[in-house]
């Protein structure tokens, strides 16, 4: 890598102009943690089925028993064999976390419209222990934005992103949604996010951030992304 050195007090004094920033950043994303937290919620009327490897479920069983519930809008087509790198590439830091936020009331499950058998058949292939079911072609990916009949995609009324993005190529994208339970077991939906508001949850791309090369995508974005059992092949090794 072709890069300015300078002395020990240089790079210091250039540390901590930027550390300045940094702090000023860490202290706004704590102010909008809070407003995000603020937001009103909206009750959660349908009543939305799954399908998993042990039969039906709905929303409510999701929860597992606690308050909170984060859903991974997954997307995997029905019939299709292709896993999305990207969605994988989220999925592969859930496990590890879940250990350590299902002690703080929140639950996690992945949802796509393929079928149990497309799912299971995926989750073996990549190791995860996670939720992950089925809506079938049920309202829900539809209703929570994800999802797109052919007629709205050929008709330009497949709005993703709270209507930034329309899609026409692809069925289903991706995102998350949270969702709190109360004492009366009524649903609310509190939050979704979608595109790059899930890079959060990225947190292989945290640790690249704070390199020289950044993500290194010399490519495009994502270019170098795999599923975690191609990245041997797809160096050569």
């Amino acid at each position: 890598m072709n890069h300015s050195v300078v002395s020990h007090e240089a790079w210091l004094a250039a540390r901590k102009a930027l550390f300045a920033k940094e702090r000023a950043m860490t202290h706004a994303l704590d102010a909008l943690r809070v407003e995000r937290r603020g937001l009103p919620w909206e009750r959660v009327e349908k009543p939305y089925v799954f399908q998993g490897p042990g039969g039906e479920c709905s929303l409510g069983d999701l929860f597992e028993g606690r308050g909170q519930l984060a859903i991974y809008h997954f997307m995997l087509t029905p019939g299709s064999d292709h896993l999305c790198p990207g969605c994988s590439y989220t999925m592969d830091h859930v496990d590890a976390a879940r250990r350590h936020f299902e002690h703080a009331d929140l639950s996690f499950a992945a949802v796509s419209r393929a079928s149990v058998r497309q799912i299971e058949a995926a989750r073996k292939r990549m190791g995860w222990t996670f939720t992950w079911v089925s809506s079938g072609e049920g309202d829900f990916n539809y209703d929570f934005g994800v999802s797109f009949t052919e007629e709205d995609r050929a008709a330009g009324r497949a709005a993703y992103n709270y209507g930034l993005t329309t899609i026409r190529n692809s069925p289903d994208m991706f995102g998350v949604s949270l969702f709190a339970r109360d004492e009366a077991g009524d649903v609310f939906h509190s939050y979704s996010t979608y595109h790059r508001g899930t890079e959060l949850l990225m947190g292989a791309f945290n640790w690249l951030d704070l390199a020289p090369k950044g993500r290194n995508e010399t490519s495009g974005t994502m270019s170098w992304i795999r599923l975690h059992d191609e990245y041997r092949s797809a160096v050569g090794e």
